[in-house]
């Protein structure tokens, strides 16, 4: 079997309109009311660390994103954060790799000083564990963080250099600063 994945370019290069049809076929038109949403309310996605996967054909399959948020701490400081997602892949694509691909573009780009600076940032993302962990994320500094709407406790994950810099409680919402 040959590789479908033919080019990881920048979301940036991608039509607005292709990438909501996109989203909209994955995650169905009432997506807006996740939870997810609420924490990127108001920001917008950050075009070095967001990618589209194309196929031979050069259509649009995938796509992934980074948002800037924040975990705000019990005295009410916000710790800036990276929420990665959503990690979108049409259905008739998935388990080709095109997830794996956009992943490895991302956490390359985020793990970049040239891109990230000389301390990346931690990142956070609701989904699962048994598939996010391949790339070092997990759920065991996120038990007492909370988001503004439902989610499974086990599938809110974190990716850090440095654990240790993560507020153990928290509520994550948007950066605003």
């Amino acid at each position: 079997m040959s590789d479908p994945i033919t080019s990881i370019v920048p979301l940036a290069q991608v039509a607005p309109g292709d990438l909501e049809t996109l989203l909209d076929s994955v995650f169905g038109p009432d997506r807006h009311a996740r939870t997810a949403y609420r924490v990127r309310e108001g920001t917008q996605w950050l075009p070095a660390l967001s990618f589209a996967a194309l196929d031979e054909a050069s259509w649009l399959v995938a796509t992934i994103q980074a948002w800037p948020a924040a975990l705000t701490d019990p005295k009410g400081r916000a710790h800036p954060l990276l929420m990665i997602g959503p990690v979108a892949v049409l259905r008739e694509h998935q388990g080709e790799g095109y997830g794996k691909a956009l992943m490895m573009a991302l956490i390359a780009s985020v793990d970049d000083p040239a891109t990230a600076g000389p301390a990346p940032l931690p990142q956070f993302l609701i989904g699962d564990p048994e598939y996010y962990s391949r790339f070092g994320f997990c759920a065991e500094h996120t038990a007492g963080w909370r988001l503004p709407g439902p989610f499974e406790q086990r599938r809110l994950l974190a990716r850090a250099a440095n654990p240790a810099i993560l507020p153990r409680e928290g509520m994550l919402g948007p950066w605003r600063g």
